[in-house]
């Protein structure tokens, strides 16, 4: 098949989608596939003739892109485009009309808000993952929060605040501390902040606000984290996480070394399928696609309480699907077919 991986993009998470994207479009690659490994909002300026050109097998050379420490700059990327606020390239939607399918790779902004589902689902365009109703649903944690909450999901005391007017203090009276702040629709921990202090609040807040200005802050619950990735309406095994300082942030996520995954996580039997049948439960009543993760925290109490649902997880080196599938016997190059095989 001819297939379009499509990557980078306007979002916070652009470099995790580079690299995810590089990854997946070699593997299939391996797989057979003739692939193209595009960036949504660069696109291409290759003459329409030569578009069926770009579409290499597994006899041209690799893709590759290493995830930098520190979130990219979009402003900078704007001006070295002069794409300005336009969220598709050029010849981007002409390339996935010309695809079988498109292996949408994007974390973020309108990868994973449905954006671009949508506009794929009036194009006629067939893609992997997620439709844009369980998107949208995912992405917004407020949303999402309250879903989970009535459907008997554990998830932590929440509030919303928009962060032109807020303040420390209207947080720490509304939600109380310790707390974890960040930004309502963003993902890869961008933005986030984890708050012992009403002294680290006010940093936190404007660290969240440089990403977006809904914010979400929530009751800090300590523990362990598990994540639990879905596959074709089953749950794969149960990951740990276990960072080797701080918090799951954005380096702790994509820099090497920084974090010990353990998979299967150590867990008893009983414990195991209760986190898979919340993960499970989480994915339906939000409505997600043909892949997804779903994150935990165990508290002090045992009980398993749900972070967030993401409908793009990271295929990166460092990444929690891949290292699942992986122990549920599935490689990575599986993974990736299966994923494509499953949306069409």
């Amino acid at each position: 098949m001819k297939i379009v991986v499509l990557a980078g993009g306007l979002s916070p998470e652009r470099d995790v989608s580079l690299s995810s994207g590089s990854l997946i479009a070699n593997a299939l690659r391996e797989a057979g596939h003739r692939v193209l490994l595009l960036d949504v909002y660069e696109g291409t300026s290759s003459d329409e003739n030569d578009l069926e050109k770009l579409f290499q097998d597994k006899t041209g050379i690799p893709y590759s892109y290493k995830v930098p420490k520190t979130a990219p700059d979009l402003e900078e990327i704007k001006r070295r485009n002069n794409n300005g606020d336009a969220l598709i390239g050029e010849n981007v939607l002409k390339l996935c009309q010309a695809a079988d399918i498109v292996f949408i790779a994007l974390h973020g902004a309108m990868g994973e808000n449905g954006q671009i589902q949508a506009a794929f689902d009036v194009m006629g365009i067939k893609y992997t993952g997620t439709g844009y109703i369980g998107s949208l649903l995912a992405m917004d944690k407020d949303i999402s929060k309250k879903l989970m909450s009535q459907s008997g999901i554990p998830t932590a005391e929440w509030a919303v605040f928009e962060g032109t007017g807020i303040s420390a203090a209207a947080v720490e009276d509304k939600v109380g501390l310790p707390c974890v702040v960040k930004p309502c629709s963003s993902g890869s921990s961008i933005g986030v902040s984890i708050v012992d202090s009403i002294d680290e609040l006010e940093a936190a807040l404007n660290a969240a606000k440089l990403v977006e200005p809904q914010i979400l802050v929530e009751k800090k619950v300590a523990g362990r984290e598990f994540s639990v990735g879905i596959l074709e309406g089953k749950a794969l095994p149960v990951i740990e996480i276990i960072p080797k300082q701080g918090f799951y942030d954005y380096a702790n996520k994509y820099q090497s070394g920084c974090t010990e995954e353990i998979c299967p996580a150590n867990l008893s039997v009983e414990d195991t399928l209760r986190v898979q049948c919340l993960a499970l439960r989480t994915h339906e009543v939000l409505r997600l696609g043909t892949y997804s993760r779903v994150d935990f925290i165990m508290d002090e109490k045992g009980e398993f309480i749900c972070l967030e649902a993401n409908t793009l997880p990271g295929m990166t080196p460092t990444s929690l699907i891949p290292q699942e599938a992986l122990a549920g016997g599935i490689s990575y190059v599986e993974l990736c077919n299966k994923i494509v095989q499953l949306s069409l």
